[in-house]
């Protein structure tokens, strides 16, 4: 099969196995989606791929997606990359690779010309909802969700759970790729601080996810403000023998972690999110997750543009465009800081109405941080912005 490289960067088909080899599991690879199949089976459609740990072994999982059912199939990374390339070429035409910074499409023609294009836009991590149930990385049965009270004793999720249950295991699909793309090293204890964790939804997700499912040892601390849900909390993980687990009655303003590789702060109150990411950042976390909301702080010092005045003069849109500028500066200050940074939905807005993400995964190499710093500057200069805590955070 001959290659013809993609113009503008020399990059061919052979990146598509160069990112899978060596370092496959932190190379920030989410799926391979292997397409346009022209072989005997009338029933196979495509073959889904994506990077997992089995038995503390990296391999690729294979997904054939027939008409009426799922195959699956895993191999060793090295024997799964020999799989890609018998397949690509032949039965199948087609690839599509997505990672955490580009998805790269490789198309053989008829003749046997194999063309490969890039894009450089960031994907999240897949949403769990859309795969069959038994791709879900969290099993019902796993005891923490009934003592949280999200199945019952049969291993059922209940129906006043179910937007809760859609949601821990679209957090904990993002925290897979976050932790596949990271540099942490999973022979080491994993620690964690979720901030604002409340009853401990995604806390105790987290922590059996990276335990039982990964086999991994992890030091996994909720904070959280109402000391009743702490020693809820506290009692749970007790009695499930979670012994890497513990409960903190504060917040951020009081709780400074000994070590900290990966944060979490949901829905963290205005300002909050600013000192959550600001201790991140001073603590070299390597992945933070944040759902922001209430923009107030960016909000009264924004001067409408003349150009913008039609369009801000509403009170809702002013508060979007505060929303956004909000966001957008976090995110520059992540990458002007080493991250990197997306900013993206996290669940449909039927299922809550703060629905925004902030993911950040920490460079394995450092990048310049000036033409960054300009594009905050210039940002803050056009909207008439004087004070970010983020920022003060960070110079402080």
């Amino acid at each position: 099969m001959k290659t013809i490289p993609e113009q503008s960067d020399g990059v061919g088909v052979e990146e598509l196995f160069h990112r899978l080899e060596d370092k496959t599991m932190r190379s920030g690879v989410i799926r391979i989606v292997l397409g346009k199949y022209r072989g005997a089976d009338p029933e196979l459609q495509k073959i889904v791929i994506r990077p997992v740990i089995i038995r503390a072994q990296e391999c690729l999982s294979f997904v054939y997606r027939y008409s009426t059912r799922d195959v699956t199939r895993n191999f060793p990374v090295p024997e799964g990359i020999v799989e890609i390339r018998g397949l690509l070429g032949g039965e199948f035409k087609s690839a599509h690779l997505f990672s955490m910074t580009e998805t790269i499409q490789a198309e053989v023609t008829r003749k046997g010309v194999c063309r490969v294009s890039i894009s450089r836009a960031m994907e999240a991590a897949p949403d769990p909802a859309h795969d069959h149930a038994k791709e879900r990385l969290i099993d019902p049965a796993r005891p923490f969700l009934a003592e949280l009270g999200i199945t019952h004793g049969h291993h059922q999720v209940l129906p006043s759970m179910s937007r809760k249950w859609k949601q821990i295991n679209v957090f904990i699909s993002l925290f897979q790729g976050a932790l596949l793309a990271s540099r942490i090293d999973r022979a080491k204890p994993v620690s964690v601080v979720d901030f604002g964790s409340g009853k401990g939804y995604l806390t105790f997700a987290v922590y059996d996810y990276l335990t039982a499912t990964l086999g991994l040892e992890a030091r996994v601390m909720g904070v959280e403000r109402r000391n009743d849900l702490v020693e809820f909390c506290r009692g749970v993980a007790r009695k499930l023998g979670m012994s890497g687990m513990a409960f903190h009655t504060g917040d951020v303003t009081d709780y400074e972690p000994e070590s900290l590789q990966v944060m979490i702060a949901l829905h963290a109150c205005d300002t909050a999110t600013d000192l959550a990411l600001a201790m991140g950042i001073r603590g070299g976390a390597e992945i933070l997750l944040c759902a922001p909301c209430c923009h107030k702080e960016i909000r009264p010092q924004m001067i409408s543009p003349t150009v913008l005045e039609p369009v801000l003069q509403s009170g809702i849109h002013l508060g979007q465009e505060a929303e956004m500028v909000t966001d957008t500066l976090r995110a520059l200050w992540l990458e002007a800081s080493g991250y990197e940074a997306q900013v993206f939905e996290f669940i449909s807005l039927e299922h809550t109405s703060k629905n925004k993400m902030i993911l950040a995964v920490k460079r394995a190499y450092p990048v310049d941080p000036a033409p960054i710093l300009k594009k905050i500057q210039a940002l803050k200069a056009f909207y008439g912005i004087t004070a970010h805590t983020l920022e003060q955070r960070l110079a402080g």
